[in-house]
């Protein structure tokens, strides 16, 4: 090895998958060495450690396309990215010893997993007698600095997110190195061999018409969002038929987008134009749900697998197969849960208010385990988020932090009405209900035979009945939730 490259830093990418606002990459840009960038696909690690899984099928199919794109931003600024499988710590120690590493960079992690991981990669760092130099993570605030009065995280969203808040604006974001000194060559694994991808069926050619994954993506959407749909958003935000969200989840989930970037994009975008604060408020907002959820995930591993509260360990849930067959494939005979359902396996995503009438469908009407609905979403969304996904299960059900209160049961006909209230969401995604006018597209069952006739609709044929009647259902699930609370 030429000595040249005996002070080489290795920047290890985690769901980092950025330039821009990248400390550990920023730091070792700004010394000068040369660098060899790593991502590691570890998929044993984890399992070993509470709270740890693998990815699932959308978003190994987002990694993929968030990989290609980082490797062209390297290449552009003189490095590339150097893919590896295996056990982090030992892949991360060999690649240090092959390339006479001075010292290995990344950016902390809070999550439970990856922080543990993080521990098993510097011890290893230590033996070799290379530097582990650890830089700030993508959380606004550490969980440790919002703890109550016994030591305990908060979990209570509203005064969470005003302590928050409290606490000031963030660090700034970091520039994207303009150019960046590369280290020797380095085998790396053939992104293709990793499977990341799916190929008999494709089932990914939705998400490929919805989506451009990587970091230039991410930031034109945060901008556009920013220049054009955030008005309004308080209030759009919750009518899917309308684009008043800003679908950065996803490029936030693999960290092409820092929640520091959106902080004080949102907060610059709020002091040009003073008439859109309330908007702006509210959109932080909704990155404050992000952090809150990630700071129960610290306090609690499990969260994707264990009731918060402990009372719902008794609840009586009903294992029907059938039911949850069609709860995944949208034949439910309800319109806008199963409109939801497909939106989701053609675009790998679900409108925020659709993902709450849909998961309250599954567990209330359903009265179904909250976790299989969550292991579906951590399946099939392209922004599964290891904390943001089981909390929101777990609000759903009752079971989880400042959680919904349990007599709270979604009537997914008035949903539909309120939200969708010209059947545009509905028409999309269920064409075969596309006929019937707005008034009865919600609930098909009350339309005429003529009506149906017009509109080319046979109930239980062209479009299932329900599978469950609401007025029941809603019954049955209260009962449930009083002989929980009071058993």
């Amino acid at each position: 090895m030429p000595r040249s490259f005996s002070k080489l830093v290795i920047v290890w990418f985690r769901d980092d998958l950025r330039l821009s606002d990248h400390p550990a990459l920023h730091a070792a840009a700004q010394g000068g060495q040369p660098v060899v960038c790593l991502y590691v696909l570890d998929e044993h690690s984890p399992l070993l450690r509470p709270g740890g899984r693998t990815l699932g099928g959308a978003s190994r199919w987002w990694l993929a396309q968030s990989l290609r794109s980082l490797d062209t931003s390297l290449k552009a600024r003189g490095a590339s990215l150097v893919l590896r499988r295996g056990n982090t710590a030992t892949v991360v120690a060999d690649l240090a010893q092959q390339t006479e590493a001075s010292a290995v960079h990344w950016n902390e992690s809070d999550l439970p997993a990856p922080a543990a991981i993080e521990h098993d990669v510097a011890r290893a760092l230590d033996t070799l007698g290379v530097s582990a130099r650890i830089f700030p993570g993508d959380l606004l605030v550490k969980p440790a600095r919002l703890r109550n009065k016994e030591g305990r995280g908060l979990r209570v969203f509203t005064p969470f997110w005003k302590r928050v808040l409290s606490l000031g604006d963030p660090l700034r974001p970091l520039p994207a190195p303009k150019a960046l000194k590369p280290g020797p060559p380095v085998a790396s694994d053939d992104l293709a061999s990793w499977n990341l991808e799916p190929n008999q069926p494709d089932w990914a050619a939705g998400f490929r018409e919805t989506w451009t994954p990587g970091e230039h993506a991410a930031q034109k959407r945060l901008h556009d969002f920013l220049d054009h749909t955030i008005k309004g958003y308080a209030s759009l935000r919750d009518r899917p038929d309308r684009d008043g969200t800003s679908r950065l989840s996803p490029h936030l989930r693999f960290g092409e987008l820092s929640p520091r970037q959106v902080w004080h994009a949102a907060n610059f975008a709020a002091a040009q134009r003073p008439a859109l604060a309330s908007d702006v408020g509210k959109f932080l907002s909704e990155l404050g749900w992000r952090e809150f959820s990630r700071h129960l995930l610290f306090d609690h591993p499990d969260l994707a697998r264990t009731n918060l509260q402990s009372s719902f360990d008794a609840f009586p849930w009903r294992h029907d197969a059938r039911a949850l067959r069609a709860w995944r494939r949208g034949q439910t005979g309800y319109p806008i849960v199963d409109a939801g359902m497909r939106e989701l396996w053609h675009t790998g995503v679900m409108h925020n208010r659709v993902r709450m009438v849909v998961a309250s469908f599954l567990v209330k009407h359903l009265l179904i385990d909250w976790r299989e609905g969550e292991a579906w979403f951590w399946d099939t969304l392209v922004d599964a988020d290891p904390g943001s996904n089981p909390a929101s299960w777990q609000w759903v059900a009752g079971s989880g932090a400042d959680a919904a209160p349990y007599f709270r049961v979604f009537n997914p006909v008035l949903q539909g009405e309120k939200f969708d209230p010209d059947g545009a969401y509905v028409s999309k995604w269920v064409p075969e209900l596309a006929g019937l006018p707005a008034k009865l597209i919600h609930r098909p069952w009350d339309a005429t035979p003529m009506e149906l006739a017009a509109a080319d609709v046979t109930p239980g044929k062209t479009y299932p009945e329900p599978i469950v009647e609401h007025k029941a259902a809603r019954e049955r699930a209260l009962a449930a939730y009083a002989l929980t609370r009071t058993g």
